[in-house]
This record gives structure tokens, C-alpha cells and sequence, in this order.
């Protein structure tokens, strides 16, 4: 059955003039509130949603840090982490890249890692940011709880951009934080109703419709992955491929820019346009977003659901 989806902002008191479950919807809603129920179970953590990712990331670390502590972000993620984070130094948070391969620098106050990063898709050792002091967050957009669940090993905080696979449909902005302690879970929610910072029911109500094809999707998305991936290798074309076994995104490098922008504007079937995790192929050249943070010629694909011959043979005529 459908969860019922309340648009309310407000609801009456009790009897005797208290405030029920639900009062006030920068409060919580009991839309938000059954998705929350439902990411919760999924990660074996406390999920609180927000807005968008960006909105999960600035409440995260707006409630974490002060002035002139220290984010060690891993290298290569993906790049609107960064500019979240450079947005914010005005109020005194920092920033430090490392190699999240390898374990974490001393003298941090916060670690964030990417499982697996977006669009270089390494993958962090999540043993050796546990042992690290900090508390730990990891970005498991790509992965999803389908591939791994990063509070069994270890992590403090697991980030989503809901937008992503978990709705899995292109058609609702939202973002995630799952949280292993649920103390720190109610002060974040404290601090995320009283600076506003709080996700819609509409939105939530399209999440709980994702959850429920998630593992499906995201299990047929991979195969398709692989298999592309492979064929990538093996094609003269294409220069590198990047792709972690998991998950339905890669990337691979083609010549150059020109070439780039030649063969994500040739495919038929797959579209040519930004984000990732719907049921939708989609392809873009990374460097009109990141520049020379990326090489000239990376293209980066999120796969859909489509037919994989039919992906491959697009694929192939475009770079052809």
C-alpha cells in the first residue's frame, strides 16, 4: 500500500491543548517522517532528510564544526562537495584533500569520503578512517545501502543525495543524512528545524516510491555497468575506463575535449545531460563543470535501465 501523502504545514492540538506527534511541518510531517522510517531501516542508522544533497552537506557540517576546524575531503570527489565547502569559509571552516585510499590526515576535525568517488570512482579505506579520532562521514550516493552500508563499518555519518538512486526517477530533489548515534541524530534535526534547512513532503513521498525498486534497480543498473565497462576496454577509442565494480556509474577518457564533446552529443539513446541514478542513460563531458580538475576528454555515464546491447551499440556508434 501507498504511503499517504500530507501535504499539511500544520496540525491541531490534542484535547488538552498539547502538541501532538506532528505540530508544525519545519518540525517533522508524517510524510517525511515514514521515508525517514524507511532510510533508517535501510542503512541501520538514523536518517533525517533534507532538501537537497547540498542542503544535507551544509547542515552536516554546520552542526559538526566551528571556526577554523578542518574537513580532510577525499580527493577527486565530487566537486560540488568542495564548492559547498569553499562556500562556507567565510565562517572559518577548512579544507585538506587527501588520498582516501589510504588513511586520513592527523589534525582534523571531520574526514569525508566518497563511496566511491564521483567521477575518478576510487574506493575509500574505510578501515583506516575508523581508526582515525574524527567522526566520519561517507557520501554513499553511488554505492547506495544495496553495495554497502558504511555504518557497519564504521562511519558516523552516511550522505546521500536522495536526488540520486535512492528516488531513482529524475523527478525530486533531496538529500540524506544517516546518523549511528542517535543522540547526535536529535541535535541535528534540532539544528535542521531551527535553521530551516528541511525537506518537503512531496519529495519524500517520490523517495518512499524509489525505495521501493531500489535494490532492483540498482542490481540491473550494475550488470549493465559491467558489462559496458568492458566492452570500453576493449574499444581503440577509448583511452581509460574507470569503474568499481558496483553501482551504475563510470566514466572513461577519449582523446581529448573535442572528442569528448563529439561523442556525448552523438549518442541517440542515451541522453546528454548532467546528474546520475535515474532510469535514464545519461552521459556529459565533466570539464564544462570542473575544468582542469578533470581531463579534457573524461566523459561520465550513469546507466540506466535500458536494453545493455542497445546501450552498448549507442556507445558504439557514437564513438565510432
Amino acid at each position: 500500500m501507498s504511503e499517504p501523502l500530507d501535504r499539511s504545514t500544520r496540525w491541531s492540538y490534542d484535547e488538552r491543548g498539547e502538541p501532538r506527534e506532528f505540530s508544525y511541518q519545519r518540525f517533522g510531517s508524517p510524510t517525511v517522517s515514514a521515508a525517514e522510517t524507511a532510510l533508517s531501516e535501510l542503512e541501520g542508522g538514523t536518517a533525517l532528510l533534507f532538501p537537497s544533497g547540498a542542503g544535507a552537506t551544509t547542515a552536516l557540517v554546520l552542526s559538526l564544526l566551528g571556526p577554523d576546524d578542518t574537513i580532510a575531503l577525499a580527493e577527486g570527489c565530487y566537486y560540488g562537495t568542495g564548492l559547498t565547502f569553499a562556500t562556507l569559509a567565510p565562517w572559518g571552516v577548512r579544507v585538506v584533500e587527501f588520498d582516501q585510499t589510504g588513511p586520513p590526515p592527523d589534525g582534523v576535525q571531520l574526514v569525508w569520503l566518497e563511496a566511491p568517488s564521483n567521477p575518478y570512482l576510487t574506493m575509500p579505506d574505510l578501515e583506516a578512517a575508523a581508526a582515525h579520532p574524527a567522526p566520519v562521514v561517507v557520501d554513499a550516493t553511488v554505492a547506495t545501502p544495496v553495495h554497502l552500508r558504511p555504518l557497519e563499518h564504521g562511519a558516523d555519518f552516511v550522505l546521500h543525495s536522495a536526488t540520486k538512486y535512492l528516488a531513482g526517477h529524475d523527478d525530486a530533489l533531496l538529500g540524506a543524512v544517516a546518523c549511528r548515534d542517535e543522540a547526535v541524530a536529535e541535535e541535528l534535526r534540532t539544528f535542521r528545524s531551527r535553521t530551516g534547512i528541511v525537506a518537503a513532503p512531496d519529495p519524500a513521498w517520490l523517495l518512499l516510491r524509489g525505495l521501493q525498486t531500489l535494490e532492483l534497480r540498482v542490481r540491473r543498473q550494475t550488470e549493465t555497468a559491467a558489462l559496458l565497462a568492458e566492452r570500453l576496454r576493449e574499444h581503440p577509442a577509448v583511452e581509460t575506463v574507470r569503474y568499481p565494480g558496483l553501482g551504475g556509474l563510470l566514466s572513461f577518457d577519449v582523446a581529448d575535449a573535442e572528442t569528448a564533446r563529439k561523442v556525448e552529443t552523438s549518442t541517440r539513446t542515451i541522453v546528454n545531460a548532467t546528474s546520475l541514478g535515474g532510469v535514464t542513460s545519461l552521459i556529459e563531458s565533466r570539464s564544462r563543470w570542473e575544468g582542469e580538475r578533470v581531463p579534457p576528454g573524461l566523459l561520465r555515464l550513469s546507466v540506466g535501465l535500458e536494453d545493455p546491447e542497445t546501450l552498448w551499440g549507442d556507445l558504439r556508434q557514437a564513438l565510432d
